[in-house]
């Protein structure tokens, strides 16, 4: 049976040209410094996001913990949305390595603005956490994919300088938010201290992320992704990927936001389904759907479509994810919509 697996854009597998390129980098040995590709990457993620410099890591998590550890120190607060993912899938990291504790904001889509973050003052004295750092995700996962306007994030990213607090991006998928928007990369990041950014999920490669910054900032960063064990050898490997990725795969994703349009148009027309997180009308490439408990549990639906071939994730009790990407293609999103219908 062909499998379709809509669990997430990070089951992509290398396409034959990206294997062609990973083949063909020249490799160092990047802990020494001296990898080919890894320094290409680097310089070419810094210079999209218009920062002084970049760091190759493992993962997504690993950036945003490296981002977290060099802006705080224990005993620092986090503002952050209730629904980030640095609080839901980072298994608890920014207490467990950095002692810092979040305060949660809310907001719909996972978005918030200016007012919120005013509302998290505190008074400085011995009896509070410091404040240190806003995180921001854009796209925001558990929010439906929705990216962030510009002004609003503007916006947030001024108060949140009024009130002494450096910014964070996690922008594991921020190129899916810069097609759906129509904005450059470095516009975005122009307001941020610092920004994490994918490469194995919606751009197909089978690894790696990036963290960027100020130099002083990275520099900082590459001693503590030693200390996290997240120093690689001959990861040029892995950066040639993410270079052809960046080269051929981003403006491709306007087609997995298409699909993903298409999916939730027609889910949303059968009984028992309704779009969970309508605020930007399927923004990127997410679909949630909240299942009617008369037909079950997002669960029992997730069930119902391995049986046809069909992966997708129940995220809550209520509410099933299906996550669009370069290897799901027009035909599979027919079968998945019949396989729906079929409940």
């Amino acid at each position: 049976m062909h499998t379709i697996d809509l669990r997430s854009d990070t089951v992509t597998r290398p396409s034959d040209a990206m294997w062609q390129a990973m083949r063909a980098a020249p490799l160092g040995d990047d802990v020494l410094g001296d990898d080919p590709t890894v320094a290409q990457l680097e310089k070419h993620v810094a210079n999209m996001l218009g920062k002084q410099a970049a760091l190759f890591v493992p993962s997504g998590t690993m950036a945003n913990q490296l981002a977290i550890r060099c802006h705080c120190e224990s005993g620092d607060e986090i503002v952050a949305h209730g629904d980030s993912h640095i609080i839901h899938y980072e298994t608890g990291a920014p207490a467990a390595i950095s002692g810092c504790m979040i305060q949660p904001l809310s907001g719909a889509g996972g978005l918030f603005d200016a007012a919120a973050v005013i509302a998290t003052r505190r008074k400085r004295d011995i009896h509070s956490p410091r404040p240190r750092l806003l995180v921001v995700e854009n796209t925001h996962n558990r929010g439906g994919g929705t990216w962030w306007p510009l002004q609003q994030f503007e916006n947030v990213a001024a108060t949140a300088r009024e009130l002494s607090l450096a910014i964070h991006i996690d922008g594991a998928r921020l190129w899916n938010a810069c097609v759906a928007a129509g904005y450059a990369p470095r516009d975005f990041a122009r307001q941020a201290d610092s920004i994490s950014v994918c490469f194995s999920k919606g751009l197909g490669c089978p690894v790696g992320s990036a963290l960027v910054g100020t130099a002083d900032f990275i520099d900082r960063a590459r001693r503590f992704r030693k200390m996290f064990g997240g120093g690689m050898r001959q990861s040029g490997l892995l950066a040639a990927a993410a270079l052809f990725a960046l080269e051929n795969n981003v403006a491709r994703l306007a087609e997995d936001h298409a699909k993903a349009k298409r999916l939730a148009s027609a889910a949303e027309r059968i009984r028992g389904f309704s779009l969970s997180c309508p605020s930007q009308n399927t923004p990127s490439n997410m679909v949630f759907l909240h299942v009617d408990p008369a037909r079950g549990t997002a669960q029992h639906i997730a069930d119902g479509l391995s049986k046809h071939g069909i992966l997708s994730l129940a995220l809550d009790p209520q509410r099933l994810r299906l996550v669009t990407h370069g290897d799901v293609t027009a035909d599979d999103i027919d079968t998945t919509i019949a396989a729906l219908s079929r409940f």
